[in-house]
C-alpha cells in the first residue's frame, strides 16, 4: 500500500463521498463508506478520523454524551497512532502532517468543550508543532490552506479580543489576519478533507469579527444548500440571512430548521423567529415572546450562546422603542454579559 493513500482517486472520491453523507447527517451511508475504506487502508488514519468526524456530528453536543465521547477519543488516538506510523517514516509525509494535527486539534476542542482546560492546552500544543509544518505543505494540499488560514487569522485576531493573552503570544509566529481569510477561501472552494469547514469558520469569522453578514452568507448558503440536513449549517445560513436583512429567504431556511429534532435548534428557532418578528414584521409584541421564550431555554456553550445575547438585545431594542431605558439598559447589560459577536457589543455599548 503506497502512503499517500490520498493520492488515490478511487479513494479521494470514496473519501469525498463519506464526508459529504457525514455533513449531510446521513450516518448510515457514512459507516458503510467507512467500513470499506478501514478494509482496504487499514494501516491509514483516514477512516477512524473520518469515524472521529462522523461521531462529532452525529452525537451534536458530543461532549454531553459520556459513550459517543469516549468513541470519539478512541478514533482520534487511533487515527494520531497511524499517522505517527507514517511520520516515523518521513516527518514530512503531508497525509502524516495533516491527520496528527486533524486529530490533536480533535482532542483539544472536545476537552476545551467539556472544560478541561489544562488537556485542551496540551492538545493544542501538540497540535501547534504540525500546524507549523503545515504552513510549508499548502502547496502539497489545500487543506493546509485552511488549517495555515485559521492561525494566520487567529493568532493576530484572538489578542486584540482579550488582551490579557497578549504576553503570551510572543512564543508563536506572527500572523496575517488578511492573507488568512485569503487561505481559508481557497480551502472553501480546493479543500478535500476540510472544504465543509471552511465555509463554516469563514462565516463564523465574517459574522463574528469582520461585521460582514453580507460576505458570511456566500459561505453558508453553499453549506446549508448541499448539506440540507444539517442543523449547524441551518443555523449559521438563517443567521447570516437575517443580519443581512435578506428576510424573505430566511424565513424559508427558518421553516426548514424547524423540521430538524437537533436540541440546539428550538433555541435558534425562537431567536430567529424573534428577528423575523421584529424587523421584518415590525411587530414588538410577537418578537418579545419569541425572544422570551428563547431566553428560557439553554443554550449550548460551543453552538447557540450567541442566541441569547441576539433575543436579549432584542428586548432591549423593543424596551428603548417603548421607552422603557432602565429596562433596556437591563437587557444591553444581559446581552453584554453573553455576547461576543463584535456588532452586537457595539450595539449595546452605544445605547445610554
Amino acid at each position: 500500500m503506497r502512503a499517500q493513500a490520498l493520492t488515490d482517486s478511487g479513494l479521494q472520491q470514496t473519501v469525498l463521498k463519506t464526508l459529504d453523507h457525514i455533513y449531510n447527517f446521513e450516518f448510515s451511508e457514512a459507516d458503510g463508506l467507512i467500513r470499506q475504506i478501514q478494509s482496504r487502508y487499514p494501516q491509514h488514519p483516514v477512516s477512524p478520523i473520518l469515524k472521529a468526524t462522523e461521531l462529532e456530528l452525529q452525537y451534536l453536543p458530543l461532549h454531553e454524551n459520556k459513550v459517543a465521547t469516549a468513541q470519539f477519543v478512541q478514533a482520534a488516538n487511533q487515527g494520531l497512532e497511524l499517522a505517527k506510523k507514517m511520520l516515523d517514516k518521513n516527518e514530512d509525509d503531508p497525509e502524516g502532517v495533516f491527520f496528527a494535527l486533524t486529530a490533536h486539534s480533535y482532542l483539544a476542542s472536545l476537552y476545551n468543550n467539556k472544560g478541561e482546560s489544562l488537556k485542551a492546552v496540551g492538545e493544542s500544543k501538540k497540535a501547534y508543532s504540525f500546524l507549523r509544518t503545515g504552513f510549508a505543505l499548502v502547496n502539497k494540499s489545500p487543506d493546509f490552506h485552511f488549517t495555515s488560514g485559521l492561525y494566520n487569522y487567529y493568532i493576530e485576531r484572538y489578542p486584540m479580543d482579550h488582551s490579557v493573552v497578549r504576553p503570551f503570544m510572543l512564543f508563536f509566529q506572527d500572523g496575517d489576519m488578511v492573507q488568512g481569510l485569503k487561505q481559508m477561501d481557497v480551502a472553501s472552494k480546493k479543500g478535500m478533507f476540510m472544504r465543509p469547514v471552511a465555509n463554516y469558520y469563514l462565516a463564523h469569522i465574517y459574522l463574528k469579527h469582520e461585521m460582514n453578514p453580507v460576505r458570511a452568507v456566500v459561505y453558508t448558503k453553499y453549506l446549508a444548500d448541499k448539506y440540507s440536513n444539517n442543523p449547524l449549517f441551518g443555523m449559521i445560513n438563517a443567521e447570516s440571512l437575517l443580519l443581512s436583512g435578506r428576510y424573505t429567504e430566511a424565513r424559508l431556511y427558518v421553516q426548514r430548521l424547524k423540521q430538524m429534532s437537533n436540541k440546539l435548534v428550538p433555541l435558534a428557532v425562537n431567536t430567529f423567529e424573534g428577528m423575523l418578528a421584529e424587523y421584518a414584521d415590525k411587530d414588538d409584541k410577537a418578537a418579545a415572546q419569541f425572544y422570551e421564550t428563547a431566553l428560557k431555554l439553554p443554550f449550548s456553550e460551543s453552538y447557540t450562546k450567541e442566541y441569547h445575547a441576539f433575543a436579549y438585545s432584542g428586548i432591549a431594542r423593543i424596551a428603548a422603542r417603548s421607552n422603557d431605558r432602565n429596562r433596556a439598559r437591563q437587557y444591553y447589560k444581559k446581552a453584554l454579559a453573553v455576547g461576543e459577536y463584535k456588532s452586537l457589543i457595539q450595539e449595546a455599548k452605544a445605547y445610554r
